[in-house]
């Protein structure tokens, strides 16, 4: 069956790799020149399946609206009334319960260690070039005795799904990542997760891209996609912005934050919303004193990464639009948080600095396979788990294509639970 997959990031390639090993005629197309060019690109590099949870939490409602009026707040929300980032607000509002979010972190952490485990697989079977993957597990700072506790809620939280964990005291977490011996600010404890990785999405997108096309997949890129074309009771083809039309007998869709534009001149509503991020990427010159391996500071919410010989740290959830502005300040804020951490070992006069948008549904969870239309499938919605949920929901996402029936539970991610509210 000939398969066309909408979008190059991290999502769309590893679709990709699962439909051509099912011996699928596969082409991808994206508007960048090259993959995971978007929100792949500068990620904070976590494979993290243990933190996988919803930003729809009990409380958050309250955070939100109270950080936003903090001026080097990590979160930003656009108080301007905008009709889709209200609806989504709404949702997202109703989400924030013990209960839905109990639901919502069941439903995403059955995706993202089924997910991670298909990464390991595909590691082991591929010629894959590295991609400075660490299987050294991540650890999760708090700096006052209120974050740990909420961590130790965390751990207890975690047992519920057979995830490893420990938790530490200043001490022991300067054993498990020695960088941090250096550093001058006091932690409360820490929660190790060895079960976790890291890794740079951008190399593998780029890395299983180039596989794929030696194996007869054909990538085009700087071709933006216009619309979807609907013949009879399926679609029929893709218009693309430079005249061109695309057919196909299946189509994918995967493209983020943007999905939601394509597909509502289908009559698909999807409650797709972007959250920005942003990330600095900075040189290892002693490493020694740099990380060796992923550790998430917890009062901040700033994930610094160890990817070869760079360090790269993300974070900052702003609710704004789509606009990829870089804000001065939140690269000064980056740098401080990554600078407090490890004062020693960075080479900070050449940092990258980077934004990008996470597509966020409203209650957590992706949104994959079926539509009403039988030849147009989903992989999206993917939020800040895009990297740690890529090579899970690709999988599912291909065995629904060929009819199989996929190795993890749909209940609750697809789009059928937006219908169902």
């Amino acid at each position: 069956m000939k398969v066309l997959v909408l979008g190059a990031g991290v999502v769309g390639v590893a679709t990709a790799y699962y439909l051509r090993k099912d011996g699928h005629d596969v082409t991808v197309v994206d508007r960048q020149p090259g993959p995971g060019r978007e929100t792949s690109y500068g990620n904070a590099g976590g494979l993290c399946p243990s933190f996988a949870g919803p930003w729809a939490a009990p409380g958050m409602v309250t955070k939100v609206l109270k950080q936003s009026l903090q001026r080097h707040s990590p979160i930003r929300f656009s108080p301007l009334p905008e009709p889709r980032r209200m609806a989504w607000a709404l949702q997202w509002m109703r989400n924030c319960t013990p209960e839905r979010f109990r639901v919502n972190k069941l439903r995403m952490q059955r995706v993202a260690h089924y997910s991670l485990q298909c990464l390991r697989d595909l590691v082991a079977a591929e010629p894959l070039p590295g991609f400075d993957f660490h299987e050294g597990g991540v650890l999760q700072i708090f700096r006052t005795p209120a974050e740990l506790e909420l961590g130790r809620l965390s751990a207890r939280t975690l047992e519920e799904y057979g995830v490893p964990r420990r938790i530490l005291d200043a001490a022991q977490a300067a054993e498990v990542e020695p960088a941090l011996a250096r550093s001058a600010v006091g932690m409360a404890g820490a929660l190790h997760l060895p079960a976790d990785a890291s890794g740079d999405c951008h190399k593998f997108s780029r890395n299983l891209a180039a596989l794929l096309q030696q194996r007869g997949v054909a990538f085009r890129y700087g071709v933006a996609i216009e619309s979807i074309a609907r013949e009879g009771d399926a679609i029929g083809a893709v218009r693309a912005s430079n005249g061109e039309t695309l057919r196909a007998d299946a189509y994918v869709v995967a493209l983020g934050s943007h999905a939601p534009f394509l597909l509502r001149p289908l009559g698909l509503k999807l409650p797709v919303y972007p959250l920005k991020g942003y990330s600095i990427t900075a040189p290892v010159d002693d490493p020694d004193g740099a990380p060796t391996m992923a550790v998430m500071d917890e009062h901040n919410k700033v994930m610094i990464s160890r990817l070869g010989d760079r360090i790269r740290a993300a974070g900052m959830a702003e609710l704004t639009g789509y606009g990829l502005g870089l804000d001065p300040a939140r690269r000064e804020l980056l740098v401080g948080v990554v600078r407090e951490l490890f004062p020693q070992g960075l080479d900070w006069s050449r940092v990258e600095f980077w934004a990008g948008l996470r597509p966020m549904t409203p209650d957590g969870p992706p949104i994959l396979g079926r539509t009403r239309w039988p030849n147009l499938f989903l992989n999206g919605g993917h939020g800040s788990n895009g990297w740690t949920q890529s090579c899970g929901t690709a999988r599912i996402v291909a065995d629904i294509v060929a009819g199989r029936r996929p190795a993890v539970d749909l209940d609750g991610l697809t789009a059928e639970r937006f219908h169902r509210a």
